[in-house]
């Protein structure tokens, strides 16, 4: 069975969405308040300027797939699938405006409180985490007089479409992302992308709504990048090009998924040290680089989060797994961890240390030399007896990886735990210890 879809919206996003939906095969109407963008795609002609719609928007007209009314009755009533792609503009304050997500909400739902079968409705307008489920489906629920998961469903699907590429960024996409609370929404909609190339993920609303906007201030965040790194690079009369090309060949670190995994605050002998020395530099020449000036305090106010987390329980008894700044090394250099356990102690809490990689006899050199200076009295805290650690504290912080089937033996009833490095799975279901990760 062929599916019909409605769009609602026909600017860049519902316009392509429309002419490939078609291109597909799909019986779509497009729908719009503009009289003018409805008369052009109605007309076989495409309301944007984009490479290859002209000839999609045509040939789907020609072949009798693609029409458009400004009837919403009209477009839901002959439709199985309504999708939104309303505009949802900033305001003067950055506030996201949904005003225009609300009333065609509305006016689908009153369309469905007279429909008979089910109908899915689905968000692929770029909206904040809990648009769906907070306005959406309570929207088409008041007006239809129906209810969401029963007579019809609603679906998160955000779009990725660049312009100048939009038509091939949607006949082949890396992904397709579909949000929904019940899984059979979900399927339903699979059903249209079935030609789809790249992965398809079936996630919740909020997910759905998020990793739109990851990925936006994602690419934001690289441009800004590479104009920081060629300005200073113009400066220093490097060449930046060279610099970046390099740069990009390492596909394990540099452009891959490392470092891309929510956990604690970074540190090291290496990081800390490199940033602020490109900042120092920067300043030095009276050139602004923003983007780098942040990296620090951004980092900073991540361990301050943690610190928050530990204080906020009340309890004084504190057990920290994990020093050195990551696993298997015994370097506590500029370590996020022994500034958190400088943080402790300078607030009165009583904490054990347990690091199988740390001991205060084999510490040599730079590496002693900053630990004396931040805790001259590690030896006193720093324990060597996993069990011990654990069983004295109130509160354990996973700092480090260690064998969770082992420190969940440990846990007891009333105890709690704090994970900075996405241990998972550390919490008893009944009577066991509270669990909370710092991202998650």
């Amino acid at each position: 069975m062929t599916r019909s879809i409605s769009v609602f919206g026909l600017g860049y996003v519902g316009s392509v969405s429309a002419a490939c939906f078609a291109k597909q095969g799909f019986p779509v109407v497009g729908v719009d308040l503009n009289r003018d963008k409805v008369q052009m795609m109605a007309s076989g002609r495409s309301p944007i300027l984009e490479p290859g719609m002209s000839e999609l928007i045509a040939e789907a007209h020609k072949a009798g797939l693609l029409h458009a009314t400004m009837d919403v009755a009209e477009a839901v009533e002959k439709t199985d699938i309504s999708i939104l792609c309303v505009g949802t503009p900033s305001m003067r304050s950055g506030k996201l405006d949904l005003g225009h997500i609300e009333p065609v909400c509305r006016q689908i739902g009153e369309v469905l409180a007279k429909k008979k079968g089910f109908h899915l409705v689905v968000l692929r307008s770029t909206v904040l985490p809990g648009t769906a489920a907070t306005l959406v489906v309570p929207t088409l629920e008041k007006a239809s007089g129906k209810r969401s998961g029963k007579d019809f469903g609603v679906c998160s699907n955000p779009e990725f479409l660049r312009e100048g590429s939009a038509v091939k960024d949607f006949m082949e996409p890396a992904m397709t992302v579909i949000g929904a609370a019940d899984p059979a929404h979900s399927a339903f909609l699979r059903e249209i992308y079935a030609w789809a190339p790249g992965r398809v993920f079936e996630t919740s609303f909020t997910s759905a709504e998020m990793v739109k906007y990851v990925c936006n201030s994602w690419h934001a965040l690289k441009v800004a990048f590479a104009n920081e790194v060629g300005s200073l690079a113009k400066e220093l009369h490097v060449d930046p090009e060279a610099v970046v090309e390099i740069f990009c060949t390492d596909t394990k670190l540099n452009i891959s998924p490392a470092y891309l995994k929510p956990g604690f605050a970074f540190g090291g002998s290496c990081l800390p040290k490199d940033v602020r020395a490109l900042s120092h530099r920067g300043r030095e020449m009276d050139l602004k680089l923003p983007l780098f000036e942040s990296i620090l305090p951004s980092n900073d106010r991540h361990l301050d989060r943690a610190v928050d987390m530990i204080l906020r329980t009340g309890k004084k008894k504190i057990g920290l797994l994990g020093l050195s700044f990551k696993a298997h090394t015994d370097d506590l250099r500029e370590s996020p961890q022994v500034i958190l356990a400088k943080r402790l102690l300078g607030e009165g809490r009583q904490l054990l240390i347990w690091d199988e990689n740390v001991a205060m006899g084999r510490l040599i050199g730079s590496n002693r030399q900053y630990i004396e200076e931040e805790i001259p009295h590690l030896g006193e805290v720093l324990g060597n007896d996993l069990a011990k650690v654990v069983g004295e504290s109130e509160v354990i912080v996973v700092a480090t990886r260690v064998d969770r089937d082992e420190l969940r033996s440990m846990l007891k009833p009333g105890q709690k735990v704090i994970d900075l490095v996405n241990l998972d799975k550390v919490r008893r279901p009944d009577g066991g210890p509270a669990y909370e990760g710092i991202c998650w």
